[in-house]
């Protein structure tokens, strides 16, 4: 009886302590909602963008836009460009009226609805070095918090390190051909009526900017070229981007020396983000200030720099050629069921229409295309797949890009 009760005493105890964790959501006193300012300015003829927005206390909340600003930006020659609003924080400027120029200088101003005046410091636009060439090579890197290694290319760049050019950051858009494993080849209308689906698509293109960090700071009294300067590493084994044709547009920016301190310390922030090791949070550098409150935290930095750019394509063929290990999806399965495996004598036995039913209008399964006996030729079969896994649609687009050649 006694090793009965504290068996019940000990399950009691489990069960209070477990019914009694609440989730703790911390009030940070003191909290403030900050200026977040996200702007580039370039020598591209294009219509250049500002966002605004503030920043939030609750990780589940979306970041507030500043709606109705007034944003312009000043060169040297006192000459204003207006920014309209075009919703969701996003301002535009008017690519006819307002193209920047190298070696001129630039200064963004904001009024809010509020009536708060922001203004960021007068920026140089410095000219940018031609990039001589961007090329890729096999390559590890460490994964799994550095237990084993992934096999994959590694792009680079080579470009003139100029003589006013001291730092510089790189930024790119990739594009890659994929092949989805299951096409939709008919649409299922009963039985008795399944037509060809005209124009499938096999292939679409998916295109993803880059998020990563990568600046580069060239040492006082260095000329000459920087070689071998990494961009961005592929894992082979890892996404489909390389199982058919990838491209990847490197764009090469000349940026002051704050501006540089500005982007490595948010590239060191993401890198020691999630360690209880790591360097504690330290504020990051603005060139932006309240104009009637200097102590105000701005977050952001106003951008402004000539770009440089250069494309190149790397084909499957290349992958084989360098013995990388293929990427293959474990999403992805092609389903064949016949009526048969769902009939019963105790009910009605269960029919094609029946089984399309159960799997695209129930299970939102998408219908691939029917199989067939060999013996008989009689259809014995339906075919199903996640609809991702039949409609490149769903993850890419259809269109080729206009800028797309298609390598061998």
């Amino acid at each position: 009886m006694r090793s009965k009760f504290n068996i019940i005493f000990a399950l009691f105890c489990v069960l209070t302590l477990i019914t009694c964790i609440d989730p703790y959501k911390p009030i940070l006193k003191g909290y403030g909602s900050l200026l977040v300012v996200d702007g580039l300015l370039t020598d591209e003829n294009i219509s250049y963008t500002i966002k605004l927005s503030r920043t939030f206390q609750d990780q589940n909340t979306s970041p507030e836009k500043v709606t109705n600003a007034n944003v312009t930006v000043t060169d040297d020659k006192n000459k204003a460009a207006y920014f309209n609003y075009r919703g969701n924080g996003i301002y535009k400027s008017d690519s006819l009226t307002f193209r920047a120029v190298p070696g001129s200088k630039y200064v963004l101003h904001v009024i809010t609805q509020e009536g708060d005046e922001y203004e960021s410091e007068q920026c140089l636009m410095q000219s940018v070095p031609d990039i001589d060439s961007v090329y890729f090579e096999k390559d590890q890197e460490l994964a799994n918090n550095n237990s084993e290694n992934e096999d994959g290319i590694r792009i680079y760049i080579n470009t003139q390190a100029g003589s006013d050019n001291l730092c510089f950051r790189w930024a790119f858009e990739e594009t890659w051909k994929f092949r989805i494993p299951f096409p939709k080849r008919f649409d299922y209308i009963n039985s008795n009526n399944i037509v060809p689906v005209k124009n499938y698509k096999e292939y679409c293109w998916k295109t993803r900017k880059s998020d990563e960090v990568v600046v580069h700071e060239v040492g006082s009294g260095v000329k000459g070229s920087l070689k071998g300067q990494p961009i961005y590493f592929i894992a082979s084994a890892k996404s489909d981007r390389l199982m058919s044709e990838y491209s990847i547009l490197v764009k090469q920016y000349s940026i002051s020396k704050d501006e540089f301190e500005f982007w490595n310390s948010l590239k060191r922030l993401n890198e020691n983000a999630g360690d209880i090791f790591a360097l504690q949070p330290f504020s990051v550098l603005s060139n932006i200030r309240n104009v009637n409150n200097p102590k105000e935290r701005i977050l952001g930095f106003f951008q402004v720099s000539a770009i440089k750019q250069k494309r190149i394509f790397i084909p499957f063929s290349e992958v084989v050629r360098l013995r990388l290990p293929f990427y293959h999806s474990n999403e992805c399965e092609r389903i064949e069921k016949s009526p048969g495996e769902y009939s019963t004598q105790f009910g009605p036995p269960v029919t094609f229409d029946d089984l399309y039913a159960m799997f695209c209008i129930t299970s939102n399964y998408s219908f691939v295309e029917p199989s067939y006996n060999e013996e008989t030729h009689q259809m014995d079969k339906l075919v199903f797949t996640k609809p991702e896994c039949a409609n490149c649609e769903l993850t890419g687009i259809p269109e080729k890009p206009v800028y797309w050649v298609d390598m061998k």
